[in-house]
């Protein structure tokens, strides 16, 4: 099994697929008794607690989520208090509530269930008040836990095939997956999961680098075993998904003075069981790259077929990146995910500047040249002042929003969105779509690993340009087929990917 096997990216795809049929037939129920913790814990480490980053940079969230952060020679180099507001501001415990079975812990980012699978590692050279290591973010003490000492930036960099902003990064924060405990509730589809709310995180991370000041890039090619190693993964339980780097520096790590040894640092069990989805891993395996030449082979430009100039009415974006001003922070520390929506209208200015500054683009390896995505925006506008009700598509081109069809879409919106209320009361939905065929013909199964992660990213955006502009966000799930189904003919041949509902959220109900 190789990444260039496609198939398996194929079957797990259509496998995994939600249907009116397969909801109905479908006899799964939680057992909360087995729920597994949100937290990973090494008993035998102690922790180095982070300082607290209560003051606020004062750079606003639209400015600093539109931004795409672009290389520098000059140094830029993170504080321990500047890498204390990355980690806290992307995966910190920002909000807290008690209920009859116990106190949810609510994160900085999005996550499906509440149930928060990713785990950020850092690997970084000697910082201001932090010596080089690697340490596992706990964000439950919000601290550090040193898993090894010295600088293993150079193992993470060969593993990139060398890849330039890996090799110039005074820090990298590595995310990875674990199955169990987002598979409690959403069984063998978590693999998607995996890319939504670790792209939810990574969208944090590029807004609070640039509000930092801090160059960062998304990097997916890496040789997988070295990185799992160098983390002390369980594979069975916990895989590497994705690295940002973050900062610049002219001294350049050298490879460790000593191999990187097997560790086995014994951690808590998540739940008194787990059930194995065992086609989560096959999938995992599949887009394995296994070699730093397989690296740079995968490195390179994004052929994606542009979509055709349009045909029907188009109106243009009418945004105003400066008309919210609270901070980055101030904007994460109260998003939350919308539970109800109002069914009224958002203004034309409210709802293009939600889109101009989230799809500016991402600084990722595997979208070149700069400004490329995977994903379409497809869209449901039930109520937008100055829009006509109906389905869209986005030409980022030019800022153009096309009518595809004209009506009244609010019950199919809520058909679409697996029959619930959300996109239905929503004022606007953002249906993710992408051509997997070409995908992963030019990127192998890997690249189901980026298309699911982008539209994460691009997920997490939205909420922040929502909640910047006091609305409601929350992403969903979705009837796959029928999404493309309904988007069609311009959609067709693609593949439903992630689904954002946008308004004016209900106040108490975030």
């Amino acid at each position: 099994m190789s990444n260039t096997d496609i198939e398996v990216a194929h079957n797990y795809h259509e496998q995994t697929k939600h249907s009116y049929r397969s909801i109905r037939s479908d006899t799964h129920s939680l057992d909360f008794s087995n729920r597994p913790v949100p937290f990973k814990t090494y008993p035998g480490l102690k922790p180095i607690p982070l300082p607290n980053p209560w003051e606020d940079i004062e750079i606003t969230a639209l400015s600093a989520v539109s931004a795409v952060t672009s290389p520098t020679k000059e140094e830029r180099i993170p504080s321990l208090n500047d890498l204390a507001r990355l980690l806290y501001y992307s995966a910190g415990i920002i909000r807290q509530r008690n209920y009859p079975g116990g106190t949810l812990m609510f994160r900085a980012a999005s996550c499906t269930g509440a149930l928060y699978e990713v785990e950020l590692y850092v690997v970084c050279g000697d910082l201001p008040e932090l010596p080089a290591g690697i340490y596992h973010f706990s964000p439950k003490d919000f601290a550090l836990y040193q898993l090894r000492e010295g600088d293993y930036r150079a193992v993470v960099a060969q593993a990139s095939g060398e890849e330039p902003h890996v090799v110039a990064a005074p820090v990298l924060v590595l995310s990875t997956g674990t199955y169990w405990r987002n598979a409690w509730k959403y069984r063998a589809r978590t693999y998607r999961h995996f890319g939504w709310d670790n792209g939810t995180i990574v969208a944090h991370l590029l807004a609070m680098g640039s509000a930092l000041q801090l160059p960062t890039q998304v990097v997916l090619g890496f040789v997988d075993k070295e990185l799992n190693q160098l983390l002390d993964l369980d594979i069975q339980r916990e895989v590497t998904l994705s690295i940002v780097s973050v900062g610049t520096t002219t001294q350049k790590a050298s490879a460790p003075s000593t191999k990187v040894e097997v560790l086995e640092l014994p951690t808590l069990p998540l739940s008194e069981r787990e059930v194995d989805y065992p086609e989560m891993r096959t999938l995992h395996s599949a887009t394995a790259l296994l070699s730093e030449k397989e690296v740079t082979r995968w490195q390179g430009q994004t052929s994606i077929q542009p979509l055709p100039a349009p045909q029907g009415p188009v109106w243009k974006l009418d945004p105003d990146p400066e008309r919210a001003p609270d901070s980055i922070e101030k904007v994460i520390r109260r998003r939350g995910s919308s539970r109800q929506f109002e069914q009224t209208p958002i203004s034309l200015q409210e709802f293009s500047t939600l889109l101009y500054c989230s799809a500016q683009g991402i600084s990722a390896d595997f979208l070149e040249p700069a400004g490329v995505l995977l994903n379409d925006w497809y869209l449901i506008v039930n109520a937008v002042e100055d829009l006509p009700s109906g389905a869209y598509v986005l030409h980022r081109e030019g800022w153009l929003l096309e009518l595809l069809k004209e009506g009244d879409f609010r019950n199919e919106a809520g058909f679409l969105g697996l029959e619930q209320r959300l996109p239905a009361d929503a004022s606007a939905n953002v249906f993710f779509l992408a051509d997997l065929e070409a995908i992963l013909k030019q990127l192998g199964n890997r690249g189901y690993r980026a298309a699911q992660l982008e539209a994460g990213i691009l997920g997490g955006k939205l909420y922040l340009t929502a909640y910047a502009q006091r609305l409601g966000a929350t992403g969903l799930t979705f009837y796959d087929d029928a999404v493309v189904e309904f988007f069609s003919p311009h959609a067709k041949g693609k593949s439903a990917i992630f689904l954002m509902a946008l308004g004016h959220g209900q106040k108490g109900l975030s």
